[in-house]
């Protein structure tokens, strides 16, 4: 079953990728999720997106904790390779990267995740925070090649304020 997001954005996938069910596309629980077209031994690399609101004021490092830890009920040797804080104090932001094995098409694969957790504000009231989590996984092959589709991908998420230009 995907998930709705706490808050609507608006983004553009980088050429190539396509919008995918995200039950079919192995990713259940998340709101969008996109398929790079080209396979590492059946694997397609994924963009998936993902939030919550967040009414505590957890820091953004505490909420990727938790991502961690959700992760190693799923795959095994999870480890947190990088942990970045990005962005400024009126829009917070932390980059993560994690590599795991998982089983994923039926086939045991070493993986990686680059994660990035933007907070937003409701514009209509401050007290509400959400917290987007992007999502990119791909075999160790692939990543060289789909890592700057997705740095792509995030520098377009915004949120959605229904105004058209």
């Amino acid at each position: 079953m995907s998930a709705r997001l706490p808050v609507p954005i608006e983004f553009q996938l980088p050429e190539g990728w396509s919008a995918a069910d995200p039950e079919q596309a192995d990713a259940s629980g998340v709101a969008f999720a996109a398929l790079h077209p080209e396979l590492d031994d059946g694997f397609a690399a994924n963009i998936t997106i993902d939030g919550e609101y967040r009414p505590d004021e957890a820091p953004l490092a505490e909420i990727a904790d938790g991502s961690v830890q959700r992760m190693r009920e799923i795959a095994d040797s999870v480890a947190v390779a990088n942990r970045k804080e990005i962005g400024s104090a009126d829009a917070p932001g932390l980059t993560q990267t994690m590599t795991f094995a998982a089983e994923a098409g039926g086939v045991r694969r070493a993986l990686v995740q680059i994660q990035v957790y933007l907070a937003m504000l409701d514009v209509h009231d401050p007290a509400k925070r959400a917290v987007i989590r992007l999502a990119l996984t791909a075999t160790p092959a692939q990543l060289d090649n789909v890592l700057g589709d997705f740095r792509q991908f995030v520098e377009t998420v915004r949120p959605d304020t229904g105004r058209t230009s």
